[in-house]
């Protein structure tokens, strides 16, 4: 199989859904659903993708052998990526603004829209960016023939543009360019790939925590 595929068809799905949000929403009445739902919907396909391609994610080697300290240092850098993210949220480093994602039903958080954004965020998205974003794009852009790209030796020249390009993709494309730089340079140092995915969980994690405590739901 290509090695492209397994790792661009669930972020193409996920970015589809995202590009096909106003139709989307405009449906979702005359089927009897909450538009909101749609990003269950969005999150239960790209799983189900993960799930199908799982074999062909050779990059996620076990975890076993990992460190302690690049355990670690990947909390940390998720941490930190979390604590630049809600305070770079205005121009010129943003484009424009978001209105996010309320899962308030009435005044009150309708806590199945809540958890469901949650554990997205934190258990799915992680897997299917950094098998695109780092896995594909960064050591696609090293060598075409990814799947003989050692991460420990890709260039800055890669790690930049992968990250400017990961930027591209958020909202608050500043924080998207450090975040992108951080989890790159996690996947060069460790060459595990689980390393960036770990950070990027703790990050969307605390994100989605933060967001439900404050109700700052531009960030979601």
């Amino acid at each position: 199989m290509n090695p492209i595929l397994p790792r661009v068809l669930p972020f193409a799905v996920f970015i589809a859904f995202i590009a096909a949000a106003i139709p989307l929403n405009g449906v979702a009445p005359s089927l009897g659903m909450d538009p909101r739902w749609w990003y269950a919907i969005r999150i239960g396909i790209v799983t189900v993708l993960l799930a199908w391609f799982w074999r062909s994610y050779v990059e996620l080697k076990p975890a076993g052998g990992v460190r302690r300290v690049d355990w670690a240092v990947s909390v940390v850098v998720g941490i930190v990526v979390f604590v630049l993210w809600i305070n770079l949220n205005f121009k010129p480093l943003t484009f424009g603004d978001a209105p996010g994602f309320d899962p308030r039903a009435d005044g009150a958080i309708d806590w199945g829209l809540a958890l469901t954004r949650l554990a997205g965020a934190t258990l799915v998205v992680p897997v299917m960016e950094e098998l695109f974003w780092r896995s594909l794009v960064l050591r696609w852009i090293h060598k075409p023939e990814l799947l003989s790209v050692d991460p420990q030796r890709v260039g800055f020249r890669a790690l930049l543009i992968s990250s400017a390009l990961f930027a591209v993709e958020h909202h608050l494309w500043f924080a998207g360019l450090l975040a992108g730089l951080a989890y790159g340079w996690l996947y060069m140092r460790t060459g595990n790939l689980w390393i960036p995915i770990a950070s990027h969980a703790v990050t969307n994690g605390l994100l989605g925590a933060w967001v439900l405590y404050t109700g700052a739901w531009q960030f979601w």
